[in-house]
């Protein structure tokens, strides 16, 4: 576990979920904090590496024997290193429900969504397990450990990855370790890539369209692969959680709508080492600035929703005629949309969609997001600096 700790806002929900389901997952990209979380929150239960050789050997080997080991509980890290046993688990736990009435929060399970590890909990322990997914760090959660950066475009350049904040080591050199590990250890298990240099093509080129609307077949066509297979390499960095698919609002007002999702990374400092962005200066002059900005924004308020258990829902919105809203946060009847600026001056044109929207839906009130550093009330709409994006809607 590292030296230094930085309280994660998911804290509190993660206690929540294991006051109230007998097993905990948490979930989310590789090196996110999964295993710092649980082993913070849950130090009082032995923690097992299923990375461990000897240890992944007794689990597949003697699986009941191995659970009966830490029938106390315990947290399981990269348990889908060991597919079988969310089968075992299953057995245990409604054995220890039925002879003690049951009894939360027993067995904290970690691991990456990809990979069998969402596929073996929703056939073994559906209605047992409470999920978790957690995000890389969120600019409060830097903020409140003194590590924010102080101005956007350093923040979205050093990303949000844990290990570039608490280990004394160059953003440019961690982002380059990561897409060899992910390409060489995640990926490669996956049958559907046979060509890793070709998918790394793909991904640098995905990282080219962020913030765009998705066009698998340009996509597929400038990476040199069919339209399937972009579509099936896309659904792979989605599971991995690289990237994410913003999808467009469902209700047209009237107005002919698009109707294919947009193109997010995640983290805005993996994206600018694909990008090939090697200096927060040279990222202030990018073309892709303002869509860098974008996917920091979205993924802002993604990070709320999960962190919180938020049931609330983001789209986007656009007309066949490009009039646009760039995020439409939808929970129960409540709508807020929200226009993301990256220029650190407001212009009185940056409200047009948020105005557009609130004559088409009666939606009056929205916010602004923008890269300066104030924030204030301007006609109806909220106005929030970019390091105040997580508390925005």
């Amino acid at each position: 576990m590292d030296d230094i700790y930085i309280t994660r806002k998911a804290e509190e929900t993660v206690k929540k979920l294991a006051r109230g389901f007998p097993v905990v997952a948490i979930t989310g990209p590789r090196q996110s904090g999964k295993t710092t979380l649980a082993r913070r929150v849950f130090g009082d239960r032995p923690y097992v590496s299923l990375e461990n050789p000897d240890v992944r050997e007794f689990a597949v080997r003697d699986p009941r024997g191995f659970l009966h080991r830490y029938k106390n509980g315990a947290v399981f890290d990269e348990v889908q290193r060991v597919p079988d046993i969310f089968s075992w688990l299953q057995g245990a736990v409604d054995e220890m429900n039925f002879r003690s009435g049951g009894e939360m929060g027993r067995f904290i399970l970690t691991g990456s969504r990809q990979f069998g590890f969402m596929e073996g909990i929703s056939q073994s322990l559906a209605g047992r397990v409470g999920e978790l997914r957690l995000l890389p760090f969120c600019v409060p959660e830097l903020r409140d450990s003194g590590r924010s950066a102080d101005d956007a475009d350093r923040a979205l350049f050093k990303g949000f990855y844990p290990a570039v904040h608490v280990r004394d080591v160059e953003p440019e050199q961690w982002y380059n370790a990561y897409i060899v590990t992910y390409l060489e250890r995640d990926v490669r298990s996956v049958t559907a890539v046979q060509n890793l240099s070709a998918f790394q093509t793909f991904l640098r080129l995905a990282a080219g369209r962020c913030g765009q609307i998705v066009n698998l077949s340009s996509l597929g066509a400038e990476a040199g692969v069919s339209h399937n297979t972009a579509k099936t390499w896309l659904s792979i960095l989605e599971a991995s959680m690289i990237v994410f698919l913003l999808r467009p609002f469902h209700k047209n007002y009237n107005k002919r709508l698009v109707k294919s999702p947009k193109l997010y990374f995640y983290d805005t400092g993996l994206a600018c080492r694909l990008l090939g962005i090697a200096a927060p200066e040279q990222l202030a002059l990018h073309p892709l600035r303002g869509a860098i900005f974008e996917s920091f924004a979205v993924a802002e308020i993604l990070k709320k929703n999960h962190n919180t258990a938020r049931p609330a829902q983001c789209f986007f919105w656009r007309d066949s005629a490009g009039h646009e809203v760039d995020i439409v946060l939808e929970e129960g009847a409540r709508l807020v949309p929200a226009e993301i600026k990256s220029g650190r001056t407001i212009a009185s044109d940056f409200f047009d969609g948020l105005r557009r929207w609130g004559n088409l839906s009666g939606v009056k009130k929205g916010v602004l997001i923008y890269g300066g550093d104030e924030s204030y009330d301007r006609e109806e709409f909220s106005v929030v600096p970019w390091n105040e994006v997580y508390d925005a809607l």
